[in-house]
């Protein structure tokens, strides 16, 4: 499912437009994307938690030559699903 076919479902289920929909999906993501970009972290309950990681620097090796190379330390999104979301999916 991508973003337009879950614009559908909403609205679908809500009675809402398509219009109306996008706009507040888009304001969401955007506000997740703002609150874990500045280390904190969001919960859904039920469905999941979003927050930053930390990634240590590590080595690794280049693809094309092999040689070794340092790979640096950074800090990446996550998601970790919530019970309801994995009994669901587990079903």
């Amino acid at each position: 499912m991508n973003k337009g076919e879950l614009v559908q479902a909403v609205a679908a289920k809500t009675g809402l437009s398509q219009k109306e929909v996008n706009a507040i999906i888009s304001v969401m993501t955007e506000a997740i994307e703002e609150a874990v970009a500045g280390g904190e972290k969001v919960t859904l309950v039920g469905f999941g938690t979003f927050e930053p990681r930390e990634r240590r620097a590590r080595e690794g090796r280049n693809p094309r030559t092999g040689k070794p190379m340092q790979i640096p330390a950074t800090t990446v999104p996550a998601f970790s699903a919530g019970k309801l979301f994995k009994d669901r999916v587990a079903s």
